[in-house]
C-alpha cells in the first residue's frame, strides 16, 4: 500500500540514503522462519486489497475542496494526539505543538521539537505508523535526527505543495474504495453531497451519524444544541418528544446521503428502556440546568436503547465507543479543548450493561451492533461471548490505545477462540491523520498473517483455510459488518 507517485516511491531523501525499518519487507511478521514463510504467503493475498475505512475523523471537506496539504508540522503532528500526548509526557509544552489555535510558534519550530522527540517514539505503534508513511508515502530514506530536521521539514514541504500529494490523488494512491467520516447531526453533509455527484472521484466517502454532543447533558452547548436540533428536525413538536423525532428525521437525512452507521462514544455501555414520562423528566431537568452525573448516565443510557431502536427501523449500523474519560486534565482542556492528548481509559463492563438493549434488539433482523473497548480484558470474557451468541453483534476491532501490533496479536488471539474469525468487524483505523492511513491497514494486514501463520505452523488451520481466512478478514469482513 505505498504511495505509488515517482516523487515518494523513488525519492531519495536529501539527508541520505540509510535504510528506514519501515523498507523491510518482513516487518512485523514472525521471527521464527518457517512461520514467517507462510506468513508472507498470505500477506501477499491482502497487502495490495482495497483499503475499506468505515469509521474515522477525516474531513470530507478536504477531499471535496483538493486543497494541498499544509506544511509537514500542522499536518502531521498538531492534530495527532498519538503523538502529541507523549511530547507533552515528556515536557513540551502543548502551545509549542501549536495546539488550541496557538499562532505565536512557527510550524517548523513544532517540527523541531517533533524530531528532537523522535526516540521516544521507539516501540510505539504511532512511531511504528509515522516510520511507515516516511517510508512508504513520502520517500524518506533515513531515520530523522535534530541535525536532519530542517532539511526534511522542507523537502517534506515541498513535495506537499505538488499536484501527487493533493487530497484526492493521495485516497487514489492509497487505494481507498471506502471512507467513512464523522459528523455532526445537523451537518448538511454537503461536502459528501458534492463527493458523491462527482464523476471524477472513485471512492466513496460516507457520513456517520455521531449525536453525542446531543445526547450528553454535560457536552458543551447542549441545550442550545438541543433547541436548535428540535427546531430544526423536530416536525413542530417540542420537549423530548420533537427531540426524538428530530432525531430520527436526521438519522433519516444521513441515511438519505450515504451513511451506513450510527456512532456512539458514551460513557459507559449501559442501556436502559425508560419510559416516555421518565425519559421526558430528565431531559426537562437537564434543560433547566438541574441534572446531576447520576442524571446524565442513566438518560445517556436510556438514549443507546432508543439508538438501537432507530438502527433496527432505519438500518444503520451502531457502533458504540465507551470507556474513555474524557478531557481528564481540565487545565489542558480550558486552555487548548478537547481532542488534545488527555482522554484517558477506564475499565467498562458489557455483559449486565447492553442486557437491556440485546433483549428486544439482540436478534432483529438486520439489526448490526458493534462495541469497541479499550479494556481488552473484556474481549474474551464478554464481547467474543457475546458476539458468539446473538446475531446482531459484531466485535469492534482493536481502538485506540489498543490499535498497536502487540495489542492486534492478543486481541485476535482473546476473540477466536470463542467466536471465530466471521464475528469480526473487519479493521478500524479511527483516525484523523490522512497520511497513516495506508500504514495502519497494512498494519493490521501483517498481523492477521503472522496470527494465522502460527495456526497454520501449528496444524490448527490449513492453509488453503487461512488464506481464505485473511481475505474475509480484511475485505469481507467490513463490508458485512458495516452492510457496505
Amino acid at each position: 500500500m505505498s504511495h505509488t507517485s515517482a516523487n515518494a516511491a523513488n525519492a531519495t531523501s536529501v539527508a541520505g540514503t540509510q535504510p528506514s525499518l519501515a523498507a523491510d519487507s518482513d516487518r512485523l511478521l514472525p521471527a521464527d522462519p518457517g512461520t514467517r514463510a507462510i506468513a508472507r504467503d498470505l500477506l501477499a493475498r491482502v497487502e495490495n486489497l482495497p483499503i475499506i475505512s468505515p469509521h474515522g475523523h477525516v474531513e470530507a471537506s478536504m477531499l471535496e475542496l483538493d486543497t494541498p496539504f499544509p506544511d509537514p508540522a500542522t499536518l502531521l503532528v498538531s492534530p495527532d494526539h498519538y503523538v502529541t500526548r507523549l511530547l507533552h509526557a515528556n515536557g513540551v509544552t502543548l502551545d509549542r505543538l501549536r495546539m488550541g489555535g496557538t499562532t505565536s510558534v512557527e510550524p517548523r519550530e513544532t517540527w523541531r521539537e517533533f524530531v528532537k522527540a523522535w526516540p521516544l517514539f521507539d516501540g510505539t505503534a504511532s512511531g511504528y505508523w509515522m516510520r511507515d508513511s516516511f517510508e512508504h508515502v513520502f520517500g524518506l530514506r533515513t531515520e530523522l535526527n535534530e541535525a536532519n530536521a530542517d532539511a526534511i521539514f522542507d523537502e517534506l514541504d515541498t513535495k506537499l505543495k505538488s499536484p501527487e500529494f493533493l487530497p484526492r490523488q493521495l485516497f487514489k494512491d492509497f487505494n481507498i474504495e471506502v471512507l467513512a467520516t464523522t459528523d455532526d447531526p445537523l451537518d448538511d453533509l454537503a461536502s459528501h453531497a458534492a463527493i458523491a455527484k462527482d464523476p471524477t472521484f472513485a471512492g466513496r466517502v460516507l457520513p456517520t451519524f455521531r449525536p453525542d454532543a446531543y445526547i450528553k447533558f454535560a457536552a458543551v452547548g447542549w441545550s442550545q444544541k438541543v433547541e436548535e436540533l428540535i427546531s430544526v428536525a423536530g416536525d413542530g413538536l417540542t420537549g423530548y418528544t420533537g427531540y426524538i423525532r428530530a432525531l430520527e428525521n436526521r438519522r433519516q437525512y444521513f441515511v438519505d446521503h450515504g451513511a451506513v452507521s450510527a456512532d456512539h462514544g458514551s460513557r459507559t455501555a449501559m442501556t436502559l428502556r425508560l419510559d416516555d414520562s421518565a425519559a421526558s423528566e430528565l431531559f426537562e431537568k437537564a434543560r433547566r440546568g438541574e441534572a446531576t452525573a447520576a442524571d446524565a448516565d442513566v438518560f445517556e443510557a436510556h438514549m443507546m436503547y432508543q439508538m438501537a431502536r432507530m438502527s433496527v427501523s432505519d438500518g444503520l449500523v451502531m457502533t458504540l465507543h465507551p470507556g474513555v474519560f474524557r478531557n481528564h486534565s481540565t487545565e489542558t482542556f480550558n486552555k487548548f479543548g478537547a481532542d488534545t492528548g488527555h482522554d484517558i481509559p477506564f475499565a467498562v463492563s458489557y455483559t449486565e450493561a447492553l442486557r437491556p438493549m440485546l433483549e428486544d434488539f439482540g436478534t432483529a433482523p438486520g439489526f448490526h451492533f458493534i462495541p469497541f473497548t479499550i479494556d481488552e480484558t473484556v474481549f474474551s470474557r464478554e464481547i467474543a461471548p457475546l458476539a458468539g451468541f446473538y446475531p446482531s453483534v459484531f466485535i469492534g476491532a482493536p481502538w485506540w490505545f489498543l490499535d498497536a501490533p502487540d495489542a492486534m496479536l492478543r486481541f485476535r488471539s482473546a476473540v477466536t477462540e470463542t467466536a471465530g474469525f466471521s464475528r469480526s468487524s473487519g479493521f478500524i483505523d479511527d483516525t484523523r491523520a490522512f497520511c497513516s492511513i495506508p500504514a495502519r491497514h497494512n498494519t493490521s494486514r501483517r498481523i492477521e498473517a503472522s496470527f494465522l501463520a502460527r495456526l497454520v505452523a501449528e496444524r490448527r488451520v490449513s492453509e488453503a483455510r487461512a488464506h481464505e481466512i485473511i481475505v474475509d478478514i480484511v475485505d469481507s469482513a467490513p463490508r458485512r459488518a458495516f452492510k457496505l
